[in-house]
C-alpha cells in the first residue's frame, strides 16, 4: 500500500478525497490542526471505509512540529495539500492571517519533500487565480489575472512557489488543480461540509437557512451583468472533486505526466447563478427559502465557469453527479448534522 499524505484531510474537500484514496487501497496520513474542522470526521471516513487513518494534529506553518512529523513518517509515496485557509471576504479583512498561513504551510511542505525524498505533489488551487476572466469559459491556458482577495492571490503565489521549486529539483513533479466551487456531501451523509461559525460559502448558509439555525440567507448583490443579476460560479459535487485527485495521483505515481509541472481545471463546465442555486434547492428538497438581496462583498467577482475539456482529455475523468443530487446530498448532509446534535 503506498502511502498518501493529505494535509487538511478532516476538511470539506480533504476528508472526500481521504475516502476515495482509501476506497482506491492506498494508506491515508491526516495532517491538520483542526482550526476549520472537527476530528469527528475521522470517525465518518471509518464509517465509510471501514478504516480510520492516522491523524497527526499540527500547524504546518510551525516549521519546527512539521519536520518532527516528516522525521517520523517515512516511505510517503506522495502528498495531497489541501491545508489553507479558504474563505475570500475573511481574507480581505484578515490578509497577514492568509499570507502567514498558506504560503507559509506550503513552504514547509515543500521542504520537507525535498529532505525526505517525496517526490509527488498534488496541490489545492482555485479558480480565484484566474481573476475575472475577459473570456469565458476559462481554460488552463488563460491569464493568470490579478486576484481580487488576498485568499486567491495566497493561491497565486503558492502557484509560482511551486513552480519555482519543481523547476530545479531532480525528481518532483507537481499537479495543480484549479477547483471551481464544491458543494454537496458524500451520499452516506457521514461527511460533508462543516463550517465553523457563520458560513462564508453560498450553500452551508442555504442548508443552515433551511435548517433554521439562520434566519435568513444573504445573496450579495443582484446588480451583476448577468441574466437574473447574481453572480455566476461553476458547481462542482465534491465526490466528483475528490475522484479527480486519485486520478491525478496515479498519473504521477505511473510516470504518465506529461510535464514536471501540470495544471488542470476542475469543474462541471456550466455556470449557475446564486438565484439559481436557490431555486433548485427549493425544487429538489420542497423548501421554501427567506432570503434578501444585499449590497455586493468585498473580493466576489462577477461570473466564472471552467473549460473542463482538458481534464477530461488528460485524465479520462469527468463529473457524473448534476447540481440537483449535489444540493440534495448537501441537505441531507445538514439534516443528520441537527440530528446528531440534538
Amino acid at each position: 500500500m503506498k502511502k498518501i499524505i493529505v494535509t487538511g484531510g478532516t476538511g470539506y474537500i480533504g476528508s472526500h478525497t481521504a475516502v476515495e484514496l482509501i476506497e482506491a487501497g492506498y494508506e491515508v496520513i491526516i495532517i491538520d490542526n483542526l482550526s476549520n474542522s472537527d476530528s469527528k470526521v475521522l470517525d465518518g471516513i471509518k464509517n465509510i471505509t471501514g478504516i480510520k487513518p492516522e491523524f497527526y494534529k499540527i500547524d504546518l506553518a510551525n516549521t519546527s512540529e512539521t519536520k518532527k512529523l516528516f522525521k517520523k513518517i517515512q516511505n510517503v509515496s506522495g502528498i495531497i495539500h489541501f491545508a489553507a485557509y479558504k474563505a475570500v471576504g475573511e481574507s480581505v479583512q484578515f490578509p497577514l492571517k492568509y499570507y502567514k498561513n498558506n504560503l507559509n504551510a506550503l513552504i514547509n511542505i515543500l521542504e520537507n519533500m525535498q529532505e525526505f525524498n517525496i517526490e509527488n505533489l498534488i496541490f489545492s488551487s482555485s479558480c480565484t487565480v484566474y481573476g475575472q476572466p475577459e473570456k469565458l469559459p476559462v481554460t488552463e491556458k488563460s491569464p493568470v489575472l490579478k486576484a481580487d482577495s488576498p485568499y486567491g492571490n495566497t493561491k497565486q503565489i503558492s502557484e509560482e512557489i511551486i513552480n519555482d521549486t519543481i523547476k530545479i529539483s531532480e525528481t518532483g513533479k507537481a499537479v495543480l488543480l484549479r477547483y471551481f466551487n464544491p458543494i454537496g456531501a458524500h451520499e452516506s451523509a457521514e461527511i460533508g461540509e462543516l463550517p465553523l461559525g457563520v458560513p462564508n460559502n453560498l450553500v452551508p448558509f442555504i442548508t443552515q437557512t433551511a435548517a433554521g439555525i439562520r434566519k435568513q440567507l444573504r445573496i450579495f448583490g443582484n446588480d451583476y451583468n448577468t441574466p437574473d443579476g447574481t453572480a455566476i460560479r461553476d458547481y462542482i459535487h465534491v465526490s466528483d472533486l475528490a475522484k479527480a485527485h486519485i486520478v491525478a495521483l496515479k498519473r504521477l505515481l505511473n510516470g504518465k505526466n506529461k510535464s514536471k509541472i501540470e495544471v488542470f481545471n476542475l469543474g462541471t463546465g456550466k455556470g449557475n447563478s446564486v438565484l439559481e442555486i436557490v431555486k433548485t434547492f427549493q425544487k429538489v428538497t420542497g423548501i421554501k427559502l427567506n432570503y434578501k438581496i444585499v449590497d455586493r462583498r468585498p473580493g466576489d467577482i462577477e461570473k466564472i465557469w471552467a473549460d473542463v475539456h482538458y481534464a477530461e482529455k488528460e485524465l479520462a475523468w469527468k463529473t457524473e453527479k448534476s447540481l440537483g443530487e449535489a444540493l440534495l446530498s448537501a441537505w441531507n448532509w445538514e439534516k443528520k448534522c441537527r440530528t446528531s446534535n440534538n
